[in-house]
């Protein structure tokens, strides 16, 4: 789909389906998706079989919308958001680091220095790509806003 030039904003935007929070009449439906890349900087691979746990964050807390765990690339085999399920609001991926290291092969002390890495964010549009890349040792990790 070509750019959009926003009459609002007066901008170019990459997703035309809403102005003012309605759909405009008319315009085909992004598909948003929220998505995660896990690489154990450590061992210089990606981090197979690491549990994440999704949540949204709302008022009364955090609650779970889907666990799931990394295959050999390091990437969840779906989206963890897709579609309609992606929702404008904040969320949380949890990231089993710690058990991670263990079944890994990684002497860890009791309790470990990361034992679960939270990553909070806000999903603005719910058209739109969000990739949440996690790159992670023992003892420390780095997130951004991937694409």
């Amino acid at each position: 789909m070509s750019p959009f030039h926003c009459a609002q904003s007066r901008a170019w935007c990459k997703s035309p389906r809403r102005f003012g929070g309605d759909v405009l009449p008319g315009l085909p439906a992004a598909e948003g998706r929220l998505t995660t890349h896990v690489l154990d900087t450590s061992a210089g691979r990606p981090a197979a079989s690491m549990e994440i746990v999704l949540y949204a964050l709302d008022i009364g807390g955090r609650r779970e919308l889907k666990r799931t765990v990394t295959n050999a690339d390091g990437r969840c085999d779906e989206p963890l958001l897709a579609g309609e399920e992606l929702s404008i609001g904040r969320y949380e991926i949890a990231f089993q680091a710690g058990r991670y290291f263990r079944e890994s092969g990684v002497a860890l002390p009791e309790p470990a220095f990361l034992e679960e890495v939270p990553i909070r964010f806000g999903i603005a549009d719910e058209g739109a790509h969000y990739h949440v890349p996690l790159l992670i040792s023992p003892y420390g990790y780095s997130t951004y806003r991937g694409s």
